[in-house]
């Protein structure tokens, strides 16, 4: 596995006047090439060992995470005993503390379950808790995780196509499949970045309580939201009258790049779904708190803001520079996140086999747009999430396309 791409065949571009500075005045560096060699990591993995190959498929960031992350988990270690560790209740207020200052929203401390699991196991794990007998809803394309999720917990499901039009993604507007158990959102939208109006988030909320299903909101990208777009928190857009049928979902992993020590938090307002849900992690022997999700999460969210600043700033110069190079490929503009869902035919690709075409043609890994549902034929999705240096050979590579 290599982590820094050799050189391509064919000519590279030189860095334009757009990238960003290998270190800014913060200090850190989004611009030199980092290496994850020897890491294990999954994103490389997929490129099967294949010398020169950029992986820009999984949604994992090639860019080195907060200082203060690392110095956390560093001082821990250094204290030999790894043992059982109870919850730290302060954890709590550290959540609704940072949706406050990241959000401008309340979130009460009392809502907030601290998961030693990652958000798909938690995603799992509240199914399991409301077991729906009525079809799971959910909007597609979207990660594939929930598909998947339902069959493995041998759940009905439903998937309710969005509209694509001039202004990119609009999520479906009724009337909905009745009756439903649980209605399931990506937010903001994985894989095309979309961030949804929070009347529409507020609307499937109202919805989904007049049908007595529970919405889960799976914002693991919500913290990326770029700069000038606003993230709708689905436990505070909701009507306060609705709340008790929606839990919001999040975690420290794609924010700050370390969703391999996985956890996550949950919002549930409702006290009886939240002493419900504990009880069923408690029979898969999970409990709140952890030794290293604590670590991590304390890290990130009490000293990680100014890493978080600089990196989205990094992020859209990434995106602008993408979005500019690829036109009216991009299917819906991304305004959170790290990703890009492009259409393969306008990318001048086969739409069967887009995915191969793009890695023999640009020597670029991708995720196909079958893998996201029936909607996502056609497509691929990529991370931008690079170093500024890798940008560059990235867009000299997409130079090789005819596009339309």
């Amino acid at each position: 596995m290599t982590a820094t791409p050799a050189t391509p065949p064919g000519p590279t571009a030189p860095p334009t006047a757009t990238s960003p500075t290998a270190t800014g005045d913060d200090g850190f560096d989004f611009m030199s090439p980092f290496s994850r060699t020897g890491t294990g990591s999954s994103k490389w993995a997929r490129t099967g060992g294949t010398p020169g190959v950029i992986p820009m498929g999984l949604a994992d960031m090639d860019l080195p995470g907060p200082p203060a992350v690392a110095e956390a988990l560093e001082r821990r270690a250094r204290h030999r005993a790894y043992g059982y560790t109870v919850c730290d209740p302060a954890g709590r207020s550290l959540v609704a503390d940072w949706y406050r200052a990241r959000h401008a929203v309340e979130v009460d401390p009392d809502w907030v379950l601290l998961l030693p699991c990652g958000p798909r196991t938690a995603l799992r794990l509240l199914l399991e808790t409301v077991r729906p007998q009525a079809p799971v809803l959910f909007p597609t394309p979207e990660w594939s995780g929930f598909a998947q999720i339902c069959r493995a917990a041998g759940l009905p499901h439903l998937e309710l196509p969005l509209h694509l039009g001039p202004g990119g993604y609009r999520m479906p507007r009724g009337p909905f499949p009745s009756p439903a158990g649980a209605v399931l959102l990506s937010s903001p939208h994985n894989p095309s970045g979309t961030v949804w109006p929070s009347g529409s988030v507020r609307g499937l909320a109202g919805w989904a309580a007049d049908s007595g299903a529970l919405l889960i909101s799976d914002e693991v990208h919500g913290d990326l939201t770029h700069p000038g777009a606003r993230h709708p928190v689905a436990v505070t857009t909701a009507r306060p009258e609705d709340r008790h049928h929606v839990v919001t979902l999040n975690s420290v992993g794609k924010t700050f790049n370390c969703s391999g020590l996985p956890s996550s938090f949950a919002l549930v307002p409702d006290p009886a779904l939240r002493t419900r849900f504990t009880d069923t992690m408690a029979g898969f022997g999970l409990w709140e708190g952890g030794l290293l999700e604590q670590t991590v999460q304390r890290a990130a969210l009490r000293e990680g803001g100014p890493w978080l600043d600089a990196l989205l700033a990094h992020l859209v110069t990434a995106r602008t520079r993408l979005t500019d190079r690829l036109g009216s490929a991009v299917r819906s503009a991304p305004r959170a996140s790290y990703l890009l869902w492009l259409d393969a035919a306008a990318l001048g690709l086969p739409l069967d086999s887009a995915r191969q075409a793009l890695l023999e043609r640009c020597g670029l890994e991708s995720s196909d747009g079958a893998d996201f549902g029936p909607g996502g034929h056609g497509s691929l999705r990529l991370n931008y999430a690079l170093p500024g240096s890798v940008l560059d050979t990235v867009l000299a590579r997409l130079e090789r396309l005819d596009l339309r």
